[in-house]
């Protein structure tokens, strides 16, 4: 509930595959693809001693360091050199098994420039599986902090872990959340969006940002390339943010805010042409940033753009997939599907089932389904965005509670207090005003899954057919979810596993607090499979695999207005979920 108000709709636009080939020439096949790998060094340094360089200008590195997409034998390695002039920066950098640097396993140089932001990545290749690893960059005698990373696995495992966050909004507070993770003993860190938000000093979650010495950098809402690089390397000065990318490798997607509200393949809520240019354009001055500021290995001539696989030997396969951007249609609006009574219950399911729209696209659906049957792993774990589950609620409470468009709460509190009398009456007692509400329901997000019914159909039918445990991991939404997912007839497919919010707020932010409490049990009672929900605080989902279970472990900061908290124990969460038959327990 963090979304403007969007303009009109255009329903029922097909997605094909020749729509995605103009998407992605738009902005990767042409002049962006090879601005991705731009700042990518040399990834060995033989000789090193014998090949004269240039001394380059003096550069220190004031964002940090930061590694990502491990693989068996290789990891990203990331930094910034921050330069005293503009020109060339010289850099070298040192992997090695050990802290102290005692035992150099790969070394290399090269340089980096205002083309590239002054960033520089290495794929370190030639690396052993399951392994730890540090790094460091040098300019001149100026070193680097040090970062710790490490491979994936080859076989044997017994054990994952992973760090799910989401939505960190530098404004909007300190990034507490951060600070816990880089202390969490996790073999890596999956991001799954909305790393920066692109409002300006008056936009979203903003109110508090100059008492906390926080105001978005440029003041503005970020458009063009030097914006978004402006922008980055805000949010990358922040030391915690800065303590956790050294401390675990990261594995990153991207979702509407890296680029703008509510984006689509082909527009986004918060674009207006005609006063902020093309929208490929910005989506192009977007990319090439995140590329930049994003230890993520750069993208490939086969067109995967961010969707891509890690194995986690035989115990998890992790598919990272763009629900945001390759093949997403254009998001549904209650505003559209409404008359004088309201919402017209019937036209949106209509229009949500159409099964010309599509969230992942044809070419990324096909790539899941293949991995997903050809997959022999004890989980198939997907880390995406947005809600996945069956969010359902009566169509008369979300018209009470739509913050854009006149909110009444004390209407919606009521009735949400009536679908729950409703939904604990036994059916035969159930009145027909009590059943008409509950048979109203329709999904709460029309720009999740919810909004998607083909696609997610089309999904759980694939994960079931493929006898696939699955795992969904989402963010998004700045509150925490624990659901079942289930196919169209109510077979248990899988789990949905969703992190609150790094600092952007939540639902308490228009609720109360107070209200926000006790929306948490009735959501749990009215939406069938909703097991566990957070509508209230920050944190990050702790989650970790294992043969015969999975463990989810919500933990929460206290507050994110002062860099001072404590870890709310008391709201910290406990879910497993068994691999015998996929339930929550």
């Amino acid at each position: 509930m963090t979304k403007k108000t969007p303009p009109g709709h255009r329903p029922g636009q097909a997605t094909t595959d020749q729509g995605r080939r103009r998407v992605i020439k738009g902005f990767a096949a042409g002049s962006l693809l090879p601005l991705l790998g731009a700042n990518l060094l040399a990834c060995s340094d033989n000789d090193r001693d014998s090949v004269p360089r240039e001394p380059g200008v003096a550069a220190s590195f004031r964002h940090g360091v930061a590694s990502g997409d491990p693989l068996e034998n290789r990891v990203i390695i990331w930094t910034r050199a921050t330069p005293e002039t503009e020109g060339t920066v010289q850099l070298r950098w040192e992997v090695a098994s050990d802290e102290a640097f005692s035992n150099i396993v790969a070394s290399g140089r090269g340089s980096t420039s205002a083309d590239t932001d002054y960033t520089a990545k290495v794929d370190v290749q030639g690396l052993s599986p399951g392994s730890e690893y540090y790094y460091r960059f040098f300019t001149g005698e100026t070193a680097s902090p040090t970062g710790r990373t490490r491979t994936l696995p080859a076989a044997g495992v017994t054990a994952v872990s992973f760090a799910v966050l989401s939505c960190s909004n530098y404004p909007a507070g300190f990034f507490n959340v951060y600070k816990e993770v880089a202390k969490a003993d996790v073999d890596a860190v999956l991001h799954l969006g909305d790393y920066i938000y692109e409002y300006g000093a008056d936009g979203y979650a903003t109110g508090r940002a100059e008492e906390f010495g926080r105001q978005p950098q440029p003041p503005g809402e970020i458009t063009r390339l030097s914006d978004y690089r402006t922008r980055y390397a805000q949010y990358r000065s922040d030391g915690d943010l800065q303590s956790a990318h050294a401390a675990h490798p990261f594995i990153v997607v991207w979702d509407d805010h890296e680029i703008c509200n509510d984006t689509w393949k082909a527009g986004a809520q918060n674009h207006q042409p005609d006063a902020e240019g093309d929208f490929q354009q910005r989506v192009q001055a977007a990319l090439q940033a995140w590329y930049e500021w994003m230890p993520i290995r750069p993208v490939g001539m086969d067109d995967q753009i961010i969707y891509r696989q890690f194995q986690y030997g035989d115990l998890v396969d992790l598919l990272m997939l763009d629900t945001r951007l390759v093949g997403r249609d254009e998001q549904l609006r209650y505003s559209d599907l409404s008359d004088q009574n309201g919402i017209n219950v019937e036209a949106a399911r209509a229009a949500i089932a159409d099964s010309r729209r599509s969230l992942l696209g044809a070419t990324q659906s096909q790539w899941l389904n293949t991995r997903l049957t050809q997959s022999t792993a004890t989980w198939q774990v997907l880390g995406q965005q947005v809600l996945m589950g069956r969010y359902d609620i009566p169509a008369r409470i979300l018209e009470n509670l739509n913050p854009w468009n006149n909110p009444d709460i004390e209407a919606g509190k009521a009735l949400l207090r009536e679908s729950v009398a409703a939904k604990t009456t036994a059916v035969a007692e159930r009145t027909p005003a009590q059943q008409a509400l509950l048979d109203s329901a329709i999904p709460n997000n029309l720009d999740a899954w919810g909004g998607y019914a083909f696609s997610r159909d089309e999904l759980m039918d694939q994960a079931r057919e493929a006898g696939a445990r699955l795992v969904s991991f989402a963010g998004d939404t700045h509150n925490a979810w624990a659901s079942q997912l289930t196919d169209a007839q109510g077979n248990i497919v899988g789990v949905e596993l969703a992190t609150s919010s790094v600092s952007s707020p939540g639902l308490e932010s228009f609720l109360g607090e107070e209200t926000a409490l006790r929306f948490e049990a009735a959501m749990v009672t009215l939406i069938d499979g909703l097991h566990y929900t957070n509508l209230r605080d920050r944190g990050y989902l702790l989650a970790t695999f294992t043969p015969t279970s999975v463990t989810a472990r919500w933990r929460f900061v206290s507050n994110t207005d002062s860099t001072t908290y404590t870890l709310l124990d008391d709201r910290a969460y406990d879910l497993t979920v068994f691999a015998a038959d996929m339930r929550l327990g």
